[in-house]
Order: C-alpha cells, then sequence, then structure tokens
C-alpha cells in the first residue's frame, strides 16, 4: 500500500510541475546556447546564424520514458529583424506532441558604432502543434470506461503564438517571453484540459571576468503558468575559458519549484517541492558546438533513480568579422 501511495505522490509531483507543457518544453536546454529555443525575441540577435540540435532523454531503465527533440536554426535577415525556426518531436508514454515554429524578430541598436552592445530586440513565434494521445492500450485489463475508445490514436491539431522581449547591454541582458499567448482548446482531451495554457518566463544573467583567464555568467530564469499559478525559478552559473581551438565551458542550474505537494513516508504526511541539479559541459571548436547535460530529480520522492540526459550539437554560420567589445557569448 505505502509503495501505492508513493507512486501516486510521484505522479502528481510529474503533473503538477509538467507546468502544462505544451510546445518546447522548458528544460535546462537553453544553457547551452540555446536560448533562442524558448525567446523568440533572440532570433538573429547574435552575429551569427546558429544550427542547433538536441535529444534529450528521461529515465533509461523505464518504457516510454519523455524524451524531447528539437531543431533549431535562427540568424539575421536584414540589418534589423530576424527569423528562425524550430522543429520539435516530444513523447511521454500514451501522449506525444509535433510541431513547428515560426519567428520574425526585430532589433533596435541604441549604440553609437557598431561594436558596443546596446540592443533592445521584439519577437513573435507562430506555433502549429499537433497532439497525440495512444488509447489502443488502454483497454488490457479488461475493465470498461465510457470515456475511452481503446481502439484509437486521437489526434489534434492547434495553432499559438508565442511573443517576447529582450535587452542586451554589454554583458548584461534580460529576457520576457509569453508562451501560448492566446486561449486554445484541443478536442483531444475533451472537458478535463484548460483553455489557458499560457506561461510566462523571465531570465536575466551577467558576464564578468577575464577574457584570457576564465569568464563567469551567473543567471536566472522564473517561470510561472498562469492558470494553475506553478512557479519555478531556476538558480545558474557558467565558466568559460579560452582556448587555441576555441572554447571550453562548463555550468551548473538548479531548479527549485516554489510550490509543493503532500506524500505519505510511513510515520505521516510530509510535503516536498520540485529540485533539478543540472551539470552541463560544452566544447566550441571553430564554428562548431557540442554540448551534454544532466538533470537528477533530488529528494526523497522520485519515479527513478536514473536522470535525464541530453546532447546539443550546433553551428554558427555566417559570422561577422567584427565581434561586440563585450562579455557576451550568446551574442558573440
Amino acid at each position: 500500500m505505502y509503495n501505492k501511495i508513493k507512486f501516486f505522490a510521484v505522479l502528481f509531483f510529474v503533473c503538477q510541475y509538467s507546468f502544462s507543457q505544451e510546445g518546447v518544453a522548458v528544460y535546462s536546454d537553453y544553457l547551452s546556447d540555446n536560448y533562442y529555443l524558448i525567446h523568440p525575441s533572440m532570433a538573429g540577435a547574435a552575429n551569427c546564424a546558429k544550427i542547433r540540435l538536441t535529444a534529450r532523454k528521461q529515465w533509461f531503465s523505464q518504457e516510454d520514458a519523455p524524451e524531447l527533440q528539437t531543431l533549431s536554426f535562427n540568424g539575421r535577415v536584414g540589418e534589423k529583424a530576424g527569423a528562425g525556426i524550430i522543429l520539435f518531436n516530444d513523447k511521454n508514454g500514451y501522449h506525444s506532441q509535433k510541431g513547428i515554429k515560426l519567428t520574425y524578430a526585430y532589433h533596435l541598436m541604441f549604440s553609437r558604432d557598431e561594436i558596443d552592445l546596446n540592443q533592445l530586440s521584439f519577437g513573435i513565434s507562430a506555433g502549429l502543434i499537433q497532439s497525440q494521445l495512444d488509447e489502443t492500450e488502454f483497454r488490457q485489463s479488461g475493465d470498461f470506461d465510457p470515456i475511452i475508445n481503446g481502439t484509437i490514436v486521437q489526434k489534434d491539431s492547434y495553432f499559438n503564438f508565442d511573443i517576447g522581449a529582450s535587452y542586451n547591454y554589454l554583458d548584461f541582458y534580460v529576457h520576457g517571453t509569453v508562451k501560448n499567448a492566446i486561449e486554445t482548446r484541443r478536442d483531444i482531451y475533451t472537458e478535463y484540459e484548460s483553455d489557458n495554457l499560457r506561461k510566462y518566463l523571465l531570465s536575466a544573467g551577467y558576464v564578468f571576468g577575464n577574457r584570457e583567464k576564465i569568464l563567469w555568467e551567473p543567471s536566472i530564469l522564473f517561470q510561472l503558468v498562469d492558470k494553475t499559478k506553478e512557479k519555478s525559478i531556476d538558480f545558474n552559473v557558467k565558466a568559460y575559458k579560452s582556448m587555441d581551438f576555441g572554447k571550453l565551458w562548463g555550468g551548473l542550474s538548479y531548479r527549485r519549484s516554489l510550490d509543493g505537494a503532500e506524500y505519505t513516508d510511513g510515520a505521516g504526511v510530509s510535503k516536498q517541492k520540485l529540485q533539478y541539479i543540472t551539470p552541463i559541459v560544452g566544447v566550441n571548436f571553430n564554428n562548431f558546438m557540442f554540448a551534454y547535460t544532466y538533470s537528477n530529480v533530488s529528494g526523497p520522492v522520485k519515479f527513478d533513480n536514473g536522470g535525464f540526459h541530453q546532447i546539443t550539437l550546433g553551428i554558427n554560420l555566417f559570422c561577422k568579422a567584427e565581434k561586440y567589445e563585450c562579455y557576451c557569448p550568446a551574442i558573440n
């Protein structure tokens, strides 16, 4: 009985802190030089066009464990505009979603020359997402449920927008984004799903140090789900070391929910808040980038002892010869 209670507590955690995930899930992959994945205003903000391919897999020992793949491209279009595209495939047990997002961004430069960074950016992404629910294995026990067909794969598509703004000033940056800005409903989940999938993201960071030795980049990311008022915050720090062939870098991220869930621990009822600890390592070789990210859930209640593995591959194209005079890895 205790194991069942513990399992349902974990299930509650997964549901409670997945933040009604629709579109591209917000994990820690933005730290692998991939802010465009969550902030549309970063499309074309850098002095290079960027291609990023990510693959994430959770709980290797579990069948049908969550996994996510994304492919993104963004770059400058003209002097003040940027554009981008994101393709993604997200699977979690019987539920999966595939989608495409197209982005347009506009960048205003306030600096008096081309090497001092003082840029305000606005972006909008239009996304088409298809959700799928595989019910073909729901009735293996033989029990009847009137709301489950049990023989079909349900599919439904919907359209939504992400909007946001970014400000990059020398070594400082701040981003704000509203994901799933308009209310929308999918018939696939009937009355059990809210129309409101809106989520707010706010992130900021600063880079300092000695370019010849080590650069340090502390940053934070705050998330708020509009419908449920669930909140979480990431505390991040990254370090960069310049090498003859390019750059070595690594970091650590700590995500903590500001809400909690109760569970039975055998002696009574306890409360636990979701916590992720994520180390990340990466290397830039000329215009190529490779990063590996590992996330582990801490706390007494968790579904599996295995962590979440992610690999990111990237390439920078059409880079400008002259870089900005700042410690700004996401822009330079």
